[in-house]
């Protein structure tokens, strides 16, 4: 089987900690989502843009993180408290835009919807958002922070081509996608954190190359119910896989190879990321914690031999809050 065939490639993976059942468990995690700060004033009243009850904005853009992007809800919980707010924003801005292709019926619709974003960043810009809960707070963001434009309208960008619903036809272009959407997120969260450095880049480039591959095979099983698939096909044809192998959820040798050679590239955009470590500055550590959620998801696939129907892959990690606040408190990613 795949598994077989692993040798180094796949040894670097390590997300336990020694040790770990001695600690005391910290608490810290779960009592910050109940109490985070008040954003901070951003020259403009907040309540002339946000109406009688400005503080429903904050609100509404975490509830959205944690019932859509519940990995990302965590990590942003980690972030240096004057940040956390702005993380909440840009995040909540990235679920709005990811949960149009699924929920509109025609492209035309989701397009009109993409559009609403193009347009809302344009007048973010000019200082006069919508009153819309996430582009107010993400207007905050860009006001606090001086975000660049141009991240925000490669992630628009990225997902009204991804509406085509056209699979990747190679390798290359499953890459692209995740710089353009995950990396430029990370590149805003190192701006609000006012991190400018250029290790830190190529390592948010990476993780975010990574991050699109791995949701990319996580939604495999929920696109195949759909009678989609969205694997690279030039690694489905190298092992003379079709599509239809995967919508009958066969566990062939070779549709495992492919889940292989994907979940592989993942890896190694893992390790890349890793090896820009003592380069980066510590303060950047925190934008980078979902790499914790991503090996995570890269082990338990190698466990159940790169089956990516198992159902174990469909199961929260109760332990991944912990895992996260015990990476951020050693200071690594």
């Amino acid at each position: 089987m795949a598994a077989s065939t692993l040798g180094s490639a796949w040894a670097p993976l390590r997300l336990g900690v020694p040790g770990l059942c001695s600690r005391r468990p910290p608490q810290g995690l779960w009592v910050r989502a109940r109490r985070l700060p008040e954003p901070a004033g951003s020259g403009r009243s907040v309540a002339a843009a946000s109406g009688p009850d400005a503080s429903g904005t904050d609100r509404y853009c975490l509830e959205l993180l944690r019932k859509r992007d519940y990995e990302g809800y965590l990590c942003s919980l980690l972030l240096p408290a004057e940040s956390r707010s702005s993380a909440f924003a840009l995040r909540a801005f990235n679920v709005e835009l990811a949960q149009v292709k699924d929920s509109v019926s025609e492209k035309t619709i989701g397009l009109m919807r993409i559009q609403f974003w193009k347009k809302t960043v344009d007048d973010i810009y000019c200082d006069n958002p919508p009153h819309q809960p996430v582009a107010i707070e993400l207007w905050k963001a860009v006001r606090r922070h001086n975000l660049t434009k141009r991240w925000l309208m490669k992630i628009i960008d990225e997902r009204e081509k991804n509406l085509d619903d056209k699979p990747y036809r190679n390798i290359q272009e499953l890459e692209d996608y995740g710089e353009n959407t995950q990396s430029s997120l990370l590149y805003l969260t190192l701006e609000i954190l006012g991190i400018k450095d250029l290790h830190a880049d190529h390592a948010a480039s990476h993780i975010g190359k990574a991050q699109g591959i791995v949701t990319c095979l996580r939604a495999t099983p929920y696109h195949g119910s759909r009678r989609r698939v969205f694997l690279p096909m030039d690694v489905c044809v190298l092992h003379g896989v079709s599509q239809e192998d995967f919508l009958r959820k066969s566990q062939d040798k070779n549709v495992r190879d492919v889940v292989y050679d994907v979940a592989s590239q993942a890896h190694l955009h893992l390790k890349h990321a890793r090896s820009f470590h003592k380069s980066v500055p510590v303060k950047a550590f925190p934008a980078f914690l979902q790499t914790v959620a991503l090996e995570d998801y890269l082990k338990k696939i190698q466990k159940v031999d790169f089956d990516i129907f198992h159902p174990s892959l469909q199961q929260k990690n109760a332990l991944l809050p912990l895992s996260l606040y015990i990476q951020s408190w050693r200071k690594r990613y």
